[in-house]
């Protein structure tokens, strides 16, 4: 039986209406002249990390492999630059831990290894390990390594692919310049993963504050030369936070609900961000290798905000004065939208692969409530998109009771931060459900 499309999204639950801020989205991207230094980490998705291929006083070519590792759940990491190599050395990344990096000292000169050639990907073993030398991970803010979400379980069937283009987030536009300005490569991409998966039907999913990236790929999506099996169509979602969520946008394109403790292809859906569609395009086209990110530099403390396409490794402050500096001393500096993202200590630390946004608050932007009494209004209850209750993991997190925190589910929280942004008391709810989760692994009951 063929699949149908919805004519227009299902309902999911709760959500928040989050002030859009999408300043960038009608600026095209610019592109950053090469950094006259990267530092690399090792650890860039989710998995474990790499160990380098190089050593220090080695020269390197852009696209050329320079560190890889043996695990399944890992992804492989590419010269940006063309260089030599200056020190190896431990960076901190933006959740705090402490990971090996590569230091190369570019050359300007952006010189492109041999090994950058189209890859041969003709069956789904050849493609799989194509996506895996790529180096792709989730490009949405996830990491998650591209390769290991598509090699599907043969007791799995896949039906549908879901392409995320919702960008929920406040501030983020990355992925709506992806949509306007690589429009090509979005149906290139689609038509690759769903043929070698042989998925039935696609469904690109874009919040309706995005008229523009909508119309555009319909228009690409309508064209019979383009989509000669009408396999793929658009759906405008409800802007509404956090639509973009995995387990959200499942259910708002098919109705489907993704237990907890499960995956999407456990009810016969894959999810991709629109950009690691889109770079799978280039990819097999030119075989180059993720390294370069286009990413939103905003906030009240940037002088010129826009997005950028920069070399991966490229230090966030040399990325911020491209951008004309800061117009006022910042206050607060998130890796990620206002919502989700992590604030980073400096502004020293590198660019990584699944950073899409630099957001710069100034000291009144970044002002934080004092928060007050739980009033028990339910807010965060009626909210959490997950169906939780996030004042019984605060108050289980405090007390340290682990059994009551997996009684509650804490690890099904996507610590998405509706419930603290519902909240009139302004708790600092996710700050506590991230300790909870932490006890709960600590204590090796991770459920």
């Amino acid at each position: 039986m063929e699949l149908a499309f919805p004519e227009k999204p299902f309902k999911t639950h709760g959500g928040a209406h989050v002030p859009h801020r999408k300043n960038t989205a009608q600026m095209e991207s610019a592109v950053m002249p090469p950094p006259t230094q990267v530092i690399i980490p090792m650890q860039q998705h989710v998995g474990a990390p790499c160990t380098p291929l190089v050593k220090v006083g080695d020269e390197v070519l852009v696209g050329q492999k320079i560190a890889d590792s043996t695990a399944f759940v890992s992804a492989p990491i590419h010269a940006s630059v063309s260089g030599k190599v200056r020190a190896v050395t431990q960076v901190m990344l933006s959740g705090g831990q402490y990971v090996d990096a590569l230091v190369i000292d570019s050359d300007g000169e952006m010189k492109i290894s041999p090994e950058v050639q189209p890859p041969k990907a003709d069956t789904r073993e050849s493609f799989l390990q194509a996506v895996r030398e790529s180096g792709l991970v989730g490009l949405g803010g996830a990491g998650f390594p591209a390769h290991v979400k598509l090699k599907v379980s043969p007791d799995k069937r896949i039906d549908t692919l879901i392409i995320n283009a919702a960008e929920c987030e406040p501030y983020i536009t990355a992925d709506h310049r992806e949509a306007l300005e690589n429009s090509w490569a979005v149906l290139s991409g689609i038509y690759a993963v769903k043929d070698m998966l042989e998925i039935e039907r696609v469904i690109i999913a874009v919040e309706d504050n995005k008229p523009d990236v909508i119309e555009t790929l319909r228009k690409m999506a309508d064209n019979e030369k383009l989509d000669p099996g009408n396999h793929v169509r658009v759906l405008a979602l409800h802007a509404s936070y956090p639509q973009g969520a995995e387990k959200v946008l499942i259910k708002s394109c098919t109705d489907r609900e993704v237990p907890m403790g499960k995956l999407p292809a456990d009810v016969g859906c894959i999810v991709m961000n629109i950009t690691s569609i889109a770079f799978l395009a280039n990819y097999l086209k030119t075989g180059m290798p993720l390294i370069k990110k286009r990413v939103t530099i905003d906030g009240s403390a940037i002088q010129y905000p826009q997005n950028v396409i920069v070399p991966i490794g490229t230090p966030i402050e040399e990325v911020i004065r491209f951008c004309g500096g800061y117009k006022a001393p910042p206050k607060k500096i998130l890796m990620g939208g206002p919502m989700m993202g992590i604030a980073i200590t400096d502004d020293s630390l590198p660019i990584v692969k699944q950073n899409n946004g630099i957001i710069c608050l100034d000291e009144e932007e970044a002002r934080l409530h004092e928060p007050t009494a739980c009033i028990r209004c339910g807010r965060c209850v009626s909210g959490c998109p997950m169906h939780l209750i996030p004042t019984m993991l605060e108050k289980y997190a405090e007390a340290k009771r682990v059994e009551e925190l997996q009684e509650y589910s804490v690890m099904d929280c996507m610590e998405c931060g509706t419930c603290a942004y519902n909240c009139p008391a302004h708790r600092p709810l996710v700050q506590a459900i991230r300790l909870g989760k932490a006890l709960v692994k600590s204590a090796g009951g991770k459920k």
